[in-house]
Parts: C-alpha cells; structure tokens; sequence
C-alpha cells in the first residue's frame, strides 16, 4: 500500500497548510505515489494512524509538529496492541518545537526527511506508556515517544497553544515558560522508581532495584529524548535508544532562583545545580501529595 501522509495544516502557525501542495509534490517526486489525509480536531491524527496501520499501511509519516507526531505515534501503538505490528512511523516536522527530530539526529530539511523515509529502514525505538488522572477525575492511558513532564512543563504548553507563533517557536516557548513559571505551585511528590534493566553508566542501583523518594518540585520530566519546549536540553544524557528514561526535576528553588536555573536548560547546564535531580530508571510512579498544585 501506498505510504499515508497525515497532515496537520495548523502546525507551525499554519505553515504546513499554506505549503501543503509543495510539500506533497517533492515527496511523491521522492517517494512515488502517496496518499494524504488531513487532520481536523484535536486526536484525528490518532484516529487516522490506528485506522490506517490496522488497514495494513506498511509506512504512515506524520507531517506536523511534535504534538502530531506524538498523536499519530499513539494511533501506530494502539494498532500494535490489536495485533497490527507492521507499521513504521515517519516524520515531516513542521511544527514550532522540533524537539523530536533532534532526538533522532535529523536536520531539519525536507530533502534529509524524505531521504530516511525513502531508505525504507526502520529502526525500533524506546517508548513509555503511561496512566493517569485526568482532570475531571477519569482514568486514562497514553504513550509518549519524546518527553513526559510533569507540573509547569503542562502550563507551558497550554499557554503555547494559546499563543501566536508569528515569531517562532523558540519566542512562543519562552513567554510561555515566562507566564508558567508565575503561574506555577510547588508540588510535593512521592516517587517510586526502578531502575533500568540495562547496566549503564550513572546507575546507583542495581538493574529492578526500586528508590523511593519525597521531592518537592515545580517541573519534573521523564526524558526519552534529549530536547522538549522548542530547543530546551532538559536531558542532555538521554538516548531514546538505551532501554531507560532520564528523570529530571528541576527542584523546589524560590522562583527568582529557579528562573536563573531554568534559564541554562537550553544549553543544558542545569544539570549538576545543586537543586536539580537526577537519576535513571525504566518504570516510574509518582503521586501527587498536595492537591493544590494541581
């Protein structure tokens, strides 16, 4: 079957919808004959990628931003739990962060994306799932392939999406990162965390070993890939390849103080400030202790 292009044409600030018809020549000029379908609500990329690995589509390529990606990985999974296994998951990323390519080591280019589709060579790659509470109290499941954060890291993407990307991603981010961290409330956390079943340098535990610990945090992020929040190296260590995420909690300085910290998150020299932490680990559950942080 013929490679299936899903297609969010509001990434980007609306990019990917104005140079749609471009985008989709070059690739068939590349690929050969393709099939397109466009996104129109929220979690349509979902819906649109189960269906179409379930149909038997050997290739789906999501065109968007990091959310789309996200969003059409989590169709490709749900597929493999009924037993449709043979999909591989491309990427075209036009969106405002490009957190995710950077994890794979593409350069942003059309012709260096549709290159690693062309060559038909899919390389397996770690992914976490996870269940939660949502916040009208139901229970859910998801998966995530790049980063899940937990605390300020959801009110900067809440404000992201409330914000114009005129300016590109990096300035969206970064007011956005600006507004949450106002907005933000410590939270205390109680952790419990096994550590990966890979030996590996860094590790203080051996392999299914738990930790338990207490820490009181506005941002923690459980990393399989290295960049979140258009550019910020929250998890320089990571590698979404190893078998094990990072966990990184940014800590509980006062907001001046976790300003300046998170401030070297783009260069990804917070790590080794003494208020962040830091450790390996292949299954984590964490509770929230103070509900008002919320």
């Amino acid at each position: 079957m013929k490679p299936l292009f899903i297609v969010n044409p509001r990434s980007g600030g609306g990019r990917s919808g104005r140079a749609l018809e471009a985008l989709l020549d070059v690739a068939r000029s590349s690929l050969g004959e393709i099939d397109a379908s466009f996104t129109e609500r929220p979690r349509h990329a979902t819906e649109l990628a189960r269906e179409a690995a379930e149909a038997g589509r050997e290739v789906v390529v999501a065109v968007g931003g990091d959310g789309s990606i996200h969003e059409v990985a989590n169709g490709l999974l749900q597929a493999r739990e009924r037993g449709a296994t043979k999909t591989s998951l491309g990427i075209i990323g036009q969106g405002t962060g490009g957190d995710f390519r950077k994890a794979l080591g593409l350069e942003h280019r059309l012709d260096r994306y549709l290159a690693a589709i062309a060559g038909g060579v899919a390389r397996p790659i770690d992914v976490g799932r996870f269940a939660y509470t949502t916040h009208d109290g139901r229970e859910a499941e998801s998966y995530f392939i790049n980063i899940l954060s937990v605390g300020m890291g959801g009110l900067v993407d809440t404000y992201v999406a409330q914000t114009t990307k005129a300016f590109g991603g990096t300035v969206a981010y970064f007011a956005a990162s600006a507004r949450a961290m106002v907005d933000s409330q410590l939270a205390r956390l109680a952790i419990t965390a096994r550590a990966p079943s890979v030996e590996g340098p860094g590790l203080d535990k051996k392999p299914g070993e738990t930790r338990e610990l207490e820490v009181d945090s506005r941002m923690l992020a459980i990393c399989n890939g290295q960049f979140f929040g258009s550019g910020m190296h929250v998890a320089p260590m990571a590698d979404a390849f190893d078998g094990q995420f990072e966990v990184v909690s940014l800590g509980d300085a006062p907001k001046l103080k976790f300003a300046l910290t998170s401030s070297r998150i783009y260069s990804g020299k917070h790590i080794g400030a003494p208020e962040v932490i830091h450790f390996p680990c292949d299954r984590i559950q964490i509770d929230l202790e103070n509900e008002n942080a919320e």
